[in-house]
């Protein structure tokens, strides 16, 4: 069976992408290897990041793609490829993955959803912010220093003291 994904050109997207060992913290300790393979890829295959959060073992990514462009898919391949590359051979390999040449560092799917609106496009913003101290990270999401809510907060888009309260009292989660 293959699995089918929408196909909207130009569409904003929201995506958590897995670790395949959900107790690893490679996306963190790796977080600049991370960046600099994004910036690759969306300096070959533009797109533009909405908001982002990288925690230890998953991250969470808004994206707009250009106007005539529906491949996410290809974007996520390269990039989860380029930084698998990138680090030492050192996970276990299931058979499965080593029959396909695959690494065993990614969730070979990962979770997509096209933004219908303003005010979904907030909520998963709000969602993605509100990540770190959903999972323990930080107390406040401005604590966690892998998050877009920085950029936010320097445009003046964000208040630095912002939490999840505040989006349940605009009535965005």
């Amino acid at each position: 069976m293959r699995y089918r994904r929408a196909n909207a050109q130009g569409a904003t997207w929201f995506f958590t992408v897995n670790l395949a060992d959900r107790g690893h913290d490679l996306l963190i300790r790796h977080v600049d290897l991370l960046r600099d393979v994004m910036r690759e890829v969306k300096n070959r295959h533009p797109f533009e990041i909405v908001a982002m959060v990288v925690l230890p073992e998953h991250l969470h990514a808004i994206w707009t793609l250009p106007a005539d462009d529906a491949d996410y898919p290809m974007r996520w391949s390269l990039i989860k490829a380029g930084f698998s590359r990138s680090l030492p051979k050192s996970e276990a390999i299931r058979q499965s993955r080593l029959h396909k040449r695959e690494r065993g560092i990614w969730q070979r799917r990962y979770w997509e959803h096209q933004i219908q609106d303003d005010a979904d496009l907030q909520a998963h913003v709000d969602y993605i912010h509100y990540n770190p101290v959903k999972h323990g990270h930080a107390r406040l999401p401005v604590e966690w220093p892998h998050s877009s809510i920085h950029q936010f907060i320097e445009r003046g888009w964000m208040a630095a003291d912002w939490s999840a309260a505040d989006a349940i009292l605009l009535g965005h989660e």
